[in-house]
């Protein structure tokens, strides 16, 4: 049975994500820069996110730099963060074979065609797939229409501290701001109503 689609609470066009920031941003975030758990989960501690839909919200003086990332995308073109310094980037972990990937990716694919270009892109990380054509069969069900990095080894998540992504955790998710930092980690399926407003956050900083 095909699940409900979810709708998010959207900015009007040209607003940007700070209508959106002012309406969600209260039910989920700490006032201190922490992070409440998103609904259904419970956020991370020190130690990372370790379960579903927990999200860790990086006070900006404690992000760490994102790891260099390049590479084929699954249709063999070159992808990876560095052409995407200045925007704001979500980077999700996900695999055709993972049954939470199948759960979050319609969201995903709703949320990025749904989001300004000019202030937030997308990239993936497909990994574990040594067969290109499944990963792609994935991003044409689900209508993905943002590149992703072919990882089948999971060499690059192995690039990140674990306590930001654990390499055994498909799918994550991870915000990376526009100085190139992670500043949202989140272990586990994610909906686009959890990610909106953490992803709105990162977009309102200061550059």
């Amino acid at each position: 049975m095909r699940r409900p689609v979810r709708r998010a609470v959207l900015a009007p066009a040209g607003a940007g994500l700070a209508v959106a920031a002012g309406l969600l941003l209260a039910g989920l975030l700490t006032d201190d820069g922490g992070a409440k758990a998103a609904p259904g989960g419970r956020a991370g501690g020190a130690g990372g996110i370790s379960t579903a839909a927990g999200a860790r919200v990086l006070d900006p003086g404690a992000r760490r730099d994102a790891p260099t990332l390049a590479g084929d995308d699954l249709d063999g073109r070159p992808a990876g963060l560095a052409g995407l310094r200045g925007h704001v980037v979500v980077l999700n972990v996900w695999g055709s074979w993972c049954g939470p990937c199948r759960a979050e990716a319609e969201d995903l694919a709703r949320l990025s065609r749904e989001t300004p270009g000019e202030e937030v892109r997308f990239l993936g990380i497909n990994t574990r797939d040594p067969d290109r054509a499944a990963a792609r069969s994935f991003v044409r069900e689900h209508g993905l229409g943002f590149p992703s990095l072919h990882d089948p080894a999971g060499e690059l998540l192995l690039r990140f501290p674990p306590e930001l992504l654990n390499p055994q955790a498909v799918p994550s998710t991870l915000v990376i701001d526009r100085r190139g930092r992670v500043a949202v980690a989140i272990g586990g399926a994610v909906t686009d109503e959890q990610l909106r407003p953490l992803l709105a956050r990162v977009v309102e900083e200061e550059p």
